[in-house]
């Protein structure tokens, strides 16, 4: 736990010690790291800064240059905070291959268990693995493998299959059990037999159509602060922070629960969504049931996770600006920000080498915008739910797949389009309900935020610390759209 990290004179006066110093908080991100220094008194946001992230050979170097931005000389005393923490989806961030048996019951909910963690899942398998199959993970090189199969007291042959062949294929990753527990011990054996690190834990899916994906998430995070630490060079930034806590996706999940749930002594807002947009992947947080709102609507498949994440790698704007264009369709984001098509191509494939690329003019700027508007209009699209029409003999009804988050009255954005962009919330009303996709299930008429500042991840990592200081410094940071 964090608390077991932090500065002595906080662990030994507790929650209110913590309140009377400034906490230093650092994201890792794929493209940018930004140190965040936060008043817990106040609370408020005493200064935010940022340097291009240096992945590719160094990371602290990067932390260097956006310490010394600091004020105050607060850069050459960061190991003086008492509070000092940080999150990381740098290198790609925690990437995860899921593996169940049946695709759309247990890899489907290996796979959020894995989302909700703050994981990417480069992929998820089902059934019996394949040599094929197995060369493709190899080749992957995940971070952490999530082996998961069958109910408890049901199929144990599938998942001991695929325990056998990881045990000797010549994948370095952990390895997280969370299947049908009655194959827990024979699959342990099979695994460290052939010298593989696993660690078990509860069932995804202890019965049919019964998700429990908790455990492994926390498993997942568990195993993410003690071996993936070492393994993407970020243990030399603990020598200024007392840990990298967790995934920044995971933070950013946290701060959206807090805000949307409250605190002990603070009223929360209520069902929301977060939609945030980097460099290397666009997130989408939803916190809300996500039930049928209309009476002829039925509902299938697994049930909706309260707390709902989803990750596109293929929706960034530097690091997988290439992909993004794939997605969108070069003519079609063109179209959109005013540009020739080859202007926009010429454009968007300097991006993935020049990660730090700001836009300085009208024409940089509407690019820039357009690509964000097209991936929060296509990341929201694939988190909602949709309808399926049926026809039945008495008439037709709608089949709802995912959740219904028509009624959502909070979108918020967050990245560095919304916080520096020119039209952010033009930006983020790509995540709107669409009269032409009628059938998809995306708010209709939210109120839109910005988190102006850019620092709901350290909202999510603070609140671990102090939640009611975390939650008052979220709400402040947003900013609503005029006339809402």
């Amino acid at each position: 736990m964090i608390s077991n990290v932090l500065h002595p004179k906080v662990r030994s006066h507790g929650q209110a010690a913590a309140l009377e110093y400034p906490a230093l908080t650092i994201d890792l991100g794929s493209t940018y790291t930004k140190v965040a220094v936060i008043d817990l008194a106040k609370p408020r946001l005493m200064a935010r800064v940022q340097a291009v992230t240096t992945a590719d050979h160094d990371i602290t170097e990067g932390l260097m240059n956006a310490l010394a931005k600091l004020p105050e000389d607060w850069g050459r005393r960061a190991a003086d905070f008492p509070v000092r923490l940080a999150c990381s989806s740098a290198r790609g961030g925690l990437r995860v291959v899921a593996i169940g048996l049946v695709p759309e019951l247990t890899a489907e909910a290996a796979r959020r268990a894995a989302l909700g963690a703050g994981a990417r899942v480069l992929k998820a398998y089902s059934h019996h693995l394949t040599l094929e199959e197995l060369g493709e993970i190899v080749r992957m090189e995940p971070d952490i493998l999530l082996l998961c199969g069958g109910t408890d007291g049901g199929n144990q042959e599938v998942v001991l299959h695929n325990a056998k062949m990881l045990a000797h294929s010549s994948l370095h990753a952990p390895i997280v059990y969370a299947g049908n527990k009655h194959a827990a011990d024979e699959a342990r054996a099979l695994l460290e037999a052939r010298g593989k690190e696993i660690f078990v834990t509860e069932n995804v899916m202890p019965a049919l159509g019964e998700l429990n994906v908790e455990p492994a998430r926390q498993t997942i995070r568990e195993v993410f602060m003690r071996k993936i630490v070492d393994g993407k060079g970020l243990r030399n930034v603990e020598a200024f922070v007392q840990c990298v806590a967790m995934p920044t996706p995971e933070a950013v999940m946290r701060a959206a629960k807090l805000l949307a749930k409250g605190t002990k002594s603070r009223d929360g807002l209520g069902e929301l969504m977060v939609v945030d947009v980097g460099g290397a992947t666009t997130d989408v947080h939803s916190i809300a049931t996500g039930e049928p709102t209309m009476r002829t609507v039925v509902q299938r498949g697994l049930p909706e996770p309260y707390a709902k994440r989803t990750v596109e790698g293929d929706l960034g704007l530097r690091v997988s600006a290439a992909a993004l264009l794939e997605s969108v369709g070069e003519r079609h984001l063109a179209r959109e920000v005013g540009l020739p098509d080859a202007n926009v191509a010429e454009i968007v494939s300097r991006l993935p080498r020049d990660i730090g690329w700001v836009a300085h003019d009208t024409t940089e700027w509407a690019l820039d915008e357009g690509m964000a508007h097209a991936a929060v209009r296509i990341s929201v699209e694939r988190h909602a739910g949709y309808l399926k029409e049926m026809h039945l003999p008495a008439g037709y009804c709608y089949i709802q797949i995912g959740k219904d988050l028509t009624n959502v009255p909070h979108l918020i954005g967050t990245g560095g389009v919304f916080a520096y962009g020119q039209h952010p919330f033009r930006v983020l009303r790509g995540g709107l309900y669409d009269p032409q996709n009628p059938l998809s299930l995306k708010p209709r008429a939210p109120r839109l935020w910005i988190d102006k500042p850019y620092i709901l991840w350290a909202v999510g990592l603070l609140s671990e610390v102090n939640p009611d200081a975390a939650f008052d410094l979220g709400i402040a940071s947003l900013q609503a759209e005029e006339g809402t």
